[in-house]
């Protein structure tokens, strides 16, 4: 249902082939596995016993911006049922000496990249690119801690929108850069993230304080964040990119909840949404590619008339809706005028619910941009505030200002 365009090269193509090579040669080329994309990703039982947050194995990368140097890790966190499982994710630690204190980190959240293994950010060859703001958060002296979500990377299906599993995964991000060798990192962390990884951002702050209560969250920061996903999918039915991304949402809860797909989705539309499940969403070339896949959607798709009111689909949506954040919480949120995904009114509507609930909310609207790019151009304001909020400075409101949004 949400999702970012990174315009770049066919670097996602050359991505997957070399994970059909790697499928190849484990046998596990079926979507109906959910196998683990590579070795790496693959934790025993035992090695995944243990408290959530810890680090399994952790191997260097190459690449990282700015004199930094980065890690894939592999850590232990808790699955849709309290059941232990594997996350994996990516952790870049900055230059220079340890300030006393530790060094802040700041968890990043991803916009959709897909619903299977082999779609792993830590998987890209240029997944720092994907970063929003990572530069300039290695020279303010930041850890990143970058999560890929359970399913992802690690044994599938990922549990698309389902804020409390992203959020977990966030927060047991923050733990393994915390505690790993070398980083140096404090207590204090902020969430920022796009998208999907809006919504991962403000689950995380719905949960920080009772899942990690040894961390202390100093800020959540969201691009064009998934606030209502009862209107996200009524809205995103309407357009051929909205079918691709309902697919996806419907594909990954009929296997993570158990709901009937087959009562919603007509049986000559399932091999086209199944081709659509096992594509990566990574360059503006993925999109165009699904396009095409999605065109059969375009003639038969559900055999209902609105998925967004229709059980249990609309109790799932309404389930992984945020609420507002407690009132002690300062939020930055970011969203461009021209967004046809997450439409600019909606993230409206959130910002006034966080105000009334007595919130200090900084709205940033990004003039003329749209669903794809608002993290990357609002990025060096959402440093900014992360880092201001580090200081201890008094959080800033825009609430009572008016919340102008014109899309113009």
């Amino acid at each position: 249902m949400i999702i970012a365009f990174k315009a770049m090269t066919g670097v996602s193509r050359l991505r997957r082939y070399i994970g059909a090579l790697l499928c190849i040669a484990a046998s596990a080329c079926s979507i109906g596995e959910a196998s683990a994309q590579t070795p790496f990703y693959d934790a025993s039982a035992r090695e995944i016993a243990g408290p959530p947050g810890t680090l399994i194995r952790s191997e260097p990368m190459e690449f990282a911006p700015a004199g930094a140097q980065a890690y894939r890790v592999l850590y232990r966190s808790i699955g849709m049922h309290g059941e232990p499982i594997a996350v994996s994710g990516v952790i870049v630690v900055p230059p220079g000496p340890v300030p006393k204190g530790g060094r802040p980190i700041v968890a990043w959240a991803h916009p959709t990249t897909g619903v299977v293994p082999h779609c792993a950010p830590s998987l890209a060859i240029f997944v720092f690119q994907q970063m929003a703001g990572l530069r300039q958060l290695i020279e303010q002296g930041a850890v990143v801690a970058a999560t890929d979500y359970p399913g992802l990377g690690t044994p599938g299906p990922h549990p698309y929108l389902v804020g409390d599993s992203e959020a977990r995964a966030v927060i047991d991000s923050v733990r393994v850069a915390r505690n790993m060798p070398g980083a140096g990192g404090g207590n204090s962390f902020a969430v920022w993230g796009h998208s999907q990884g809006g919504q991962a951002s403000l689950y995380t702050g719905l949960i920080a304080k009772t899942y990690a209560p040894e961390l202390n969250l100093a800020g959540v920061a969201a691009a064009a964040p998934a606030t209502s996903l009862v209107t996200l999918m009524g809205d995103d039915f309407k357009t051929s990119g909205g079918k691709n991304l309902t697919a996806m949402t419907l594909w990954s809860w009929s296997r993570v909840y158990g709901a009937p797909i087959e009562k919603v989705v007509l049986p000559e539309a399932m091999p086209t949404v199944d081709r659509l499940a096992d594509e990566c969403i990574e360059s503006i070339f993925d999109i165009l590619a699904r396009r095409r896949t999605e065109k059969p959607l375009e003639q038969h798709f559900l055999s209902v008339p609105n998925i967004a009111v229709t059980e249990p689909w609309r109790s799932l949506a309404m389930r992984n809706t945020p609420s507002p954040l407690s009132s002690g919480i300062p939020l930055f949120l970011s969203q461009g005028t021209t967004d046809d995904i997450v439409r600019p009114d909606v993230t409206r509507a959130y910002m006034e619910r966080q105000c009334r609930a007595g919130s200090k909310v900084t709205m940033m609207w990004v003039q003329g941009v749209g669903h794809g790019f608002v993290a990357r151009d609002s990025a060096d304001a959402a440093v900014t505030w992360m880092m201001d909020r580090f200081a201890g400075k008094p959080a800033p409101s825009d609430c009572g200002k008016a919340a102008q949004a014109s899309a113009q």
